[in-house]
């Protein structure tokens, strides 16, 4: 088989590994979620949608975007003007900053519902901010979930007992090593658009939490999420929507917005400082109150960085209407993903919200296909596979460019298809498709 030389990237790579439990500090960011032995791995610099690795090669990224982390590209420059001008100012001090009181006020303005707001840095630590809060208000340990909503041991203790409880909420594989046992059964999933299994649920056990995301791979059916809320407000639940990931990407503000269904609690993450650490969770005050019962505190939740690139962020969003543009880009990279498929005659199935757009090929090759198909991009300067986290400096001109290559290797999975080896052509390993061990 033949072996390309390895670059810098991997050269680190491999001494990560030797340093660092699992290489990466995010299991998403793994090489070998992406393209084993071959991958970059790190950069040196990021630009609008343009990414440089550690030997000075250019790429266009019309993949994950900083795991969804960019709608306005990387290195907006109000937003990192803002971020600038707070590093010269300073960042901590023994007083708090103004800048976490502006942003929760622009919060609550947007999502009128809620009333009250806590700040954190990561996705993560707001999904347990959020927890803590809604069983302190509630009174009761049991939580309802539906979707993915980090790593704390609160979530993973989903699968004390049945490891693939969290199968179908987007990371299969995940093992609850390291989790009390005592905490089995406080967490129960439930599957998204099955009305009759959450209510199964809540009659069954003593709920006091349900806690899902809007939307992720499709949408609501039948008022599903409307019949949520009304079973929450009947039996006393708080409701919970993390838009830790959905936020922003649709509306301004919240994906439940589009719906019209208002939660108790919601999370907003990845997006909200465009590539800044800075998350939130917000909700009544009848709920959120309850965090003075607990404790809750972080000394970087009271760093200045992450609010002042939010607050820049959301001005800039508000100016440019990010969501509309994101949003109409993907249903245009959507549309020609399935015209491109019908053209060579090969079945493939869509998922996600358009600014978050993916496909899978319906074949047993399906994981190999693209392999080859971030290995062949990348030779072309592109960091790209069956995923797309939609910016709004993926213009036009980028995805002719992205599409007329993308078009070439369409071609030959169908060749594929008919019998052609795949597996000859990859210079490497398959990707991953889920969570494993590193050896």
């Amino acid at each position: 088989m033949f072996r390309i030389k390895m670059g810098k990237g991997q050269e680190l790579y491999k001494k990560a590994k030797t340093l660092i439990p699992g290489g990466t500090m995010l299991l998403s960011k793994r090489p070998e979620m992406f393209l084993p032995e071959q991958w970059p791995a790190y950069f040196s610099k990021a630009k609008g949608c343009k990414v440089w690795d550690l030997d000075g090669k250019e790429y266009t990224d019309v993949s994950i975007m900083g795991i969804g982390t960019n709608i306005l590209g990387y290195g907006n420059e109000e937003v990192d003007e803002a971020v600038v001008q707070t590093v010269k100012a300073g960042n901590m001090s023994t007083f708090n900053c103004p800048e976490e009181v502006y942003l929760a006020e622009k919060l609550v303005e947007l999502h009128p519902w809620a009333d009250m707001v806590r700040l954190a840095r990561s996705g993560g630590e707001a999904n347990a901010v959020a927890i803590r809060i809604a069983r302190a208000a509630s009174g009761k340990d049991k939580v309802a979930i539906c979707g993915y909503h980090g790593w704390h041991d609160w979530y993973l203790s989903a699968n004390l007992g049945d490891e693939q409880n969290l199968a179908g909420h987007l990371l299969p594989g995940l093992e609850p090593a390291g989790v009390p046992k005592a905490l089995k059964g406080s967490v129960i999933p439930f599957i998204y658009n099955d009305f009759q299994e959450l209510q199964d649920l809540v009659n069954k056990h003593d709920i006091g939490v349900i806690k899902m995301e809007v939307s992720r791979n499709y949408g609501p059916e039948d008022n599903f999420l409307h019949k949520v809320r009304k079973l929450a407000t009947e039996r006393n639940i708080v409701l919970i929507f993390d838009e830790c990931t959905s936020g922003f990407r649709q509306t301004f503000g919240g994906l439940h917005k589009l719906y019209g269904v208002e939660p108790d609690m919601a999370m907003f993450g990845k997006a909200l400082g465009n590539g800044y650490g800075i998350t939130a969770t917000i909700g009544r005050r009848s709920v959120m109150e309850a965090a003075q019962k607990t404790f809750i505190s972080s000394t970087f939740w009271t760093e200045r960085i992450g609010p002042t690139a939010a607050v820049a962020t959301l001005k800039v969003m508000e100016k440019v209407k990010s969501w509309e543009t994101i949003t109409e880009t993907g249903h245009q990279i959507k549309k020609r993903w399935q015209l491109m498929a019908d053209k060579h005659q090969i079945s493939i199935s869509q998922w996600g919200l358009p600014a978050l757009a993916g496909f899978s090929f319906n074949s047993e090759k399906n994981l190999a296909y693209k392999t080859w198909i971030t290995q062949e991009m990348l030779n072309k300067g592109y960091l790209a596979g069956n995923s797309i986290y939609v910016c709004t400096e993926h213009t036009p001109e980028v995805l002719n460019g992205y599409f007329a290559e993308l078009d070439k290797l369409f071609a030959q999975i169908r060749e594929f298809e008919n019998g052609r080896d795949v597996m000859s052509l990859l210079n490497g390993p398959v990707c991953h498709g889920g969570f494993k061990r590193l050896n």
